[in-house]
């Protein structure tokens, strides 16, 4: 077997252990929902102080729970990049969430935030979870997780899509999709899916 191979299972064996001991229990966000905390105040990594409000359009919004190191994000890098990039040219809202509090003076500090927003060149806002509320509201305990609002609620949440290991075996484009539909003013096809990742690291 190639190091390469050798150093990728074992990072997701740690991701998989983690997952287990951080994993808290909380009740996800069901369809239909409201925007949870929407006037909720986060720091961007810019500097700026934005809430759920101020990033959510006419047409709608996109959260994504991740983070700096998950090794399940940065499988999905290019993307998160793709499909946050599609949602502001289509005008539909766009907001990364970091809520690992527990990692805050370390690899997710807002510092290692900044690097990490330039590195991946995000155009939406890339925000501190302070003490992962936002998380606890919406019931995330994966990274990445996604959650997609139109203006009258939830309609899609889950994973990007069917294959996190390889973008070149996918099969269901599950956010991209419902993305289009809410583009149509249509329910998406798949409106919930199974998240696969890293647990949020929450404080104990």
């Amino acid at each position: 077997m190639k190091k390469g191979y050798i150093f990728f299972a074992l990072l997701i064996a740690c991701g998989v252990l983690l997952s287990f001991i951080n994993t808290v229990s909380v009740t996800e966000l069901g369809l239909n929902a409201a925007l949870p905390m929407p006037n909720e105040k986060m720091k961007d990594v810019s500097g700026k102080e934005v809430s759920l409000n101020t990033a959510k359009t006419a047409k709608g919004l996109l959260i994504i729970f991740s983070c700096n190191t998950c090794p399940y994000v940065k499988l999905s890098e290019s993307r998160i990049k793709a499909l946050t990039d599609s949602c502001l040219k289509k005008g539909i809202g766009c907001v990364i969430l970091n809520s690992n509090e527990a990692q805050r003076a370390e690899e997710d500090s807002f510092e290692e935030m900044k690097k990490y927003a330039g590195a991946q060149a995000f155009n939406c806002y890339y925000l501190v979870d302070t003490n992962s509320k936002l998380a606890d509201a919406f019931g995330a305990n994966k990274t990445p997780q996604c959650f997609l609002f139109n203006n009258k609620g939830l309609i899609y949440k889950g994973s990007i899509d069917d294959n996190v290991k390889d973008p070149a075996l996918v099969k269901e484009h599950y956010l991209q999709d419902a993305i289009d539909a809410l583009c149509k003013n249509e329910i998406p096809k798949f409106q919930e899916t199974k998240s696969i990742g890293c647990s949020i690291k929450r404080l104990e």
